[in-house]
């Protein structure tokens, strides 16, 4: 019963009685990172989406696809520093300034696509449901 306890000590990141460990620590905090980036970028393919069927004659058009463009590619960056740096082992000191360029270099793209996106929503439309008055027909 105490070995079965300890394995799952181990499993969930800590040694019995001893510290957590960090890279497991780490590679959580990657894939957890991951995950709301793929989120954001979904969000930001619908928004992409609506301001391509509200059409050519909406105010913010162009803005708004270059915005949601940069976010997108901003977010595809930042998922493959994060994928490398989840792969990459923590406890190797050899490789920790490489882990810590990559961190601080997705953290500053994820502060800078979270700029960009109170932009994107300042300046997006919002899905009323009616289609564009191009295929407006009321008869």
């Amino acid at each position: 019963n105490n070995r079965a306890h300890r394995s799952i000590d181990l499993e969930q990141g800590f040694r019995a009685g001893g510290p957590m460990n960090i890279n497991h620590y780490a590679t959580k905090k990657s894939v957890a990172e991951s995950m709301l980036d793929v989120a954001l970028f979904m969000a930001n393919v619908t928004q992409l989406k609506a301001v391509l069927e509200q059409g050519a004659s909406f105010q913010y058009y162009i803005t708004l696809i270059v915005l949601i463009s940069i976010s997108l590619f901003f977010q595809v960056v930042i998922g493959i520093l994060l994928i490398i740096s989840a792969r990459l082992n923590l406890n190797d000191v050899a490789k920790q300034p490489r882990l810590n360029i990559l961190n601080n270099t997705a953290t500053a793209l994820i502060f800078i696509t979270v700029i960009i996106n109170i932009f994107i929503t300042a300046f997006g439309v919002q899905k009323t449901g009616l289609y564009p008055t191009r295929n407006f027909r009321p008869y």
